[in-house]
C-alpha cells in the first residue's frame, strides 16, 4: 500500500564528488521489496517542478530507516545533497514492482554505475532467505566503488573498472566470474550494459531480470512518459516495472 510520508533526515553522507547516501527515518516505514523505488518531493528548488524517482538502496524496517543512494545530476538532486539532519523530506512509497527472488540456486547480481543502488537491498534479502548471492559491480575507476564493505556483508563481490584501477579491467560482461555457473541474473545500470548482460543470459539460458531506468515524471502511471515497448504492448515502467524479465522486452539479444 502506497503512503506519503514526511521522513526526517537522519544522515546525509557524501560518498564521492557526485554521490550521496541519504538515511531517512519514519516510524511509519512500510514494507519495501527489493527493486521498488520512491518518489521524492524536492522543496526549495525553484526549477524542480516534479518529484524525483530514486531507487531504494536499503531498508531497516526495525529501525524505520530508508537508505537512498543518489547521484547528483541536476538542481533537484543537488538540493537533496544539501539536506541537513533533522530536516524533512516528503516521499511517496513504495512504488513499482520488485525482483523475483528465487527459492534456490546461485544468483548473480550485476550493477553498473549508480545501478548498484538496488543491489544492496536485494543481496541482503537473498542472504536472509538462505541464498549465497554473487555481486558484480562495474565502475569507471576505483574512486567510484562505493559502500564496498556493506555489499561484502551479504554477498561475494567482484569488481570491474574501465581503467583497471581496481578489480578486473574492462566491463562487467568481460569479467572472468561469468565463466562460472549461475541460475539467475539480476541487473541494473546503463541500458547498453543491461542489453549486453541480457544477451549473455539469453545465450546461457539463464533467467534474467533487469531494472529499467526510463525517465519518470509522476511515478504512478498518469503521465505515460516512462512507457516501454514489451511483447505484450506498451507498459509504464513506473507501475508495471521497473523490473522486467528480459523475455518480455523487445530487445535485440
Amino acid at each position: 500500500m502506497k503512503k506519503i510520508i514526511d521522513f526526517t533526515v537522519k544522515e546525509n553522507q557524501r560518498l564521492n564528488d557526485d554521490t550521496i547516501l541519504l538515511v531517512l527515518h519514519s516510524p511509519e516505514l512500510p514494507e519495501i521489496k527489493p527493486g521498488q523505488f520512491v518518489n521524492v518531493r524536492v522543496d526549495h528548488s525553484p526549477s524542480t517542478f516534479l518529484r524525483r524517482p530514486i531507487s531504494v538502496h536499503d531498508v531497516d524496517k526495525e529501525q524505520g530507516l530508508l537508505y537512498l543512494f543518489i547521484k547528483i545530476v541536476g538542481c533537484g538532486t543537488s538540493t537533496m545533497g544539501e539536506l541537513q539532519p533533522g530536516e524533512k523530506l516528503n516521499v511517496i512509497l513504495p512504488l513499482g514492482n520488485s525482483f523475483t527472488i528465487p527459492s534456490s540456486g546461485r544468483p548473480l547480481l550485476i550493477g553498473g554505475g549508480c545501478g548498484v543502488a538496488p543491489m544492496l537491498h536485494l543481496s541482503r534479502e537473498m542472504k536472509a532467505r538462505g541464498l549465497s548471492p554473487v555481486v558484480l559491480i562495474g565502475t569507471r575507476a576505483s574512486k567510484d566503488i562505493l559502500r564496498k564493505e556493506e555489499f561484502e556483508k551479504y554477498a561475494t563481490v567482484y569488481y570491474t573498472t574501465e581503467d583497471g584501477s581496481f578489480g578486473e579491467k574492462g566491463y562487467v560482461t568481460q569479467h572472468s566470474i561469468l565463466n562460472e555457473t549461475f541460475d539467475s541474473i539480476f541487473c541494473c545500470g546503463p541500458e547498453v550494459m543491461m542489453k549486453a548482460v541480457a544477451a549473455y543470459a539469453n545465450s546461457k539460458n539463464i533467467e534474467c531480470e533487469v531494472s529499467l531506468e526510463n525517465t519518470m515524471a509522476c511515478g504512478i502511471g498518469a503521465c505515460l512518459c516512462c512507457v516501454t515497448d514489451t511483447k505484450e504492448g506498451n507498459k509504464c515502467v513506473c507501475t508495471e516495472g521497473p523490473i522486467f524479465n528480459i523475455k518480455d522486452l523487445k530487445w535485440q539479444i
